[in-house]
């Protein structure tokens, strides 16, 4: 399981490097693909919420219950989760009202998917470096199995990663084969 969820953090890293570029071009006053950052959006939105954060959350949860006593991690965690959350939606929101040909500045666009972005990266180093390896240390093989079995999706196939690319993420892949 922690094998997945470090693939997704390298999948969701090569997500926000395409973001990084889109903030790049509309800083230098050049046109963006919406449509592209919508499709990001909508894989983040779908594959984190029902995938990505519940399997962390469960591996978490069996963590504080049975290794540790909750602490400001837990906290930081489930709030980040959290607004990590809200954040995807308001930058959801905002990209469908240019999507519909509503009038944005590009400013209140530029602040959205930098926040958005940083937010993100920020939590993916911060559970790299600090929650996985602590996570990893104190689990035995009788615990991932425990775990294993908890976990309601063992046959899920990532919509853009994984081996059947769905048709609403084909031009997202390729523009990540791209390079």
């Amino acid at each position: 399981m922690l094998e997945i969820i470090h693939r997704d953090h390298r999948n969701i890293n090569q997500l926000l490097r395409i973001l990084r570029k889109k903030i790049k071009l509309l800083e230098n006053d050049e046109k963006i693909d919406y449509r592209l950052v919508k499709v990001i959006i909508n894989y983040l939105k779908n594959y984190s919420d029902k995938y990505h954060h519940p399997m962390e959350d469960l591996i978490y949860a069996y963590y504080l219950k049975y290794r540790v006593v909750p602490d400001e991690v837990a906290i930081r965690l489930s709030q980040e989760h959290k607004l990590i959350k809200e954040v995807t939606i308001e930058l959801d929101e905002l990209v469908d009202m240019i999507l519909l040909d509503a009038i944005v500045p590009k400013e209140q666009c530029l602040e959205k998917l930098a926040v958005f972005v940083e937010l993100q990266a920020a939590h993916l180093m911060y559970e790299e470096s600090q929650v996985l390896p602590a996570i990893k240390a104190s689990l035995s093989a009788d615990d991932w199995v425990n775990l294993e079995q908890q976990w309601q999706h063992s046959h899920y196939d990532d919509p853009l990663f994984g081996d059947n690319i769905s048709e609403e993420y084909k031009a997202l892949a390729e523009r990540i084969n791209q390079g």
